[in-house]
C-alpha cells in the first residue's frame, strides 16, 4: 500500500518574519508515516514547519504554507491508495504579504484575510477509489462538527482529535467511518495510536480494492494506482 500523509502546522506569512499559525507539532501524522512503514507500506509525509527528523523509510516533503502543502499533496495522491490527513492547515492566509518587516507603530494596524484552499475537501471530491481519512480538530460540539466535516470533505473515516492532544506524547481519539457509528474513545501513545489508525486504513483499502494490502506494498487493487 502507498499512503500519503499529511502532518504540523502551517505558516501564513504577513511580512518577512511574521506569521499566523497553531501550536500543531506533527508528532501523530509522523508516529502514523513510522507505523505505517514499519508494516511494509510505502509512505509519502508532507509535513509542515515542525521540529522533527525525517522518519526512517519514509519519502518526507517539508513545506511551509498551505498552499505549499496543498500543492504537494495533491501532486502525490494519484499514485498513493490512500492519504491521512493529520496537518493543522491554516483556515486563512493574509491577502497580501510585505516582502519587508512591518515597522512597529502606535496605531492599529488591520491584516485582511482569505481562506486557504482546503487540501482534505480537494483530495475527496477526487478521490476515486482511493481511501480517504481525515482528522477533526475540536474544542466544542466535537463530535457534531466531526460529522460535518466527514460529509462535506467526502472522507471514508474522521479522527476526531482534542486540544490535549496537542504536542502530547499520549492521546486520546474517536473514530468515525462513513455510515458507522463512533468507536469507545481509543487512548495510549501516538505510536500506540499510529498503529491503529494504519490498521483502519488497510481495512478499509482492503475493502474497497478485494484485496490484501497488509504487508504487501506492491500490490494493486482493481482502479488503484500500479
Amino acid at each position: 500500500m502507498r499512503l500519503l500523509i499529511t502532518a504540523g502546522p502551517t505558516r501564513e506569512y504577513f511580512d518577512s518574519v511574521r506569521f499566523i499559525s497553531n501550536p500543531s507539532s506533527g508528532k501523530m501524522g509522523w508516529a502514523i508515516a513510522q507505523a505505517a512503514a514499519r508494516r511494509g507500506h510505502q509512505g509519502v509525509l508532507v509535513l509542515g514547519p515542525v521540529d522533527l527528523p525525517d522518519p526512517p523509510g519514509v519519502e518526507t516533503i517539508r513545506v511551509v504554507s498551505a498552499e505549499e502543502m496543498f500543492e504537494a499533496a495533491v501532486g502525490r495522491f494519484d499514485e498513493c491508495h490512500a492519504t491521512v490527513m493529520t496537518a493543522a492547515v491554516c483556515d486563512y492566509r493574509p491577502a497580501r504579504r510585505l516582502d519587508h518587516k512591518l515597522k512597529k507603530q502606535n496605531r492599529v494596524r488591520g491584516v485582511q484575510l482569505v481562506p486557504t484552499r482546503d487540501i482534505c475537501a480537494h483530495l475527496g471530491r477526487n478521490k476515486g477509489p482511493r481511501v480517504v481519512v481525515g482528522f477533526a480538530m475540536e474544542d466544542h460540539d466535537a463530535r457534531r462538527h466531526a460529522e460535518v466535516k466527514l460529509a462535506a470533505k467526502h472522507c471514508d473515516a474522521i479522527v476526531l482529535n482534542g486540544l490535549a492532544n496537542v504536542a502530547a506524547d499520549d492521546a486520546t481519539i474517536e473514530i468515525l467511518r462513513s455510515g458507522g457509528a463512533w468507536s469507545p474513545p481509543l487512548s495510549g501513545s501516538k505510536q500506540q495510536l499510529a498503529e491503529a489508525i494504519i490498521g483502519l486504513v488497510e481495512e478499509l483499502v482492503q475493502r474497497r480494492s478485494g484485496s490484501q494490502t497488509t504487508a504487501t506494498p506492491n500490490s494493486t487493487g482493481t482502479g488503484f494506482p500500479s
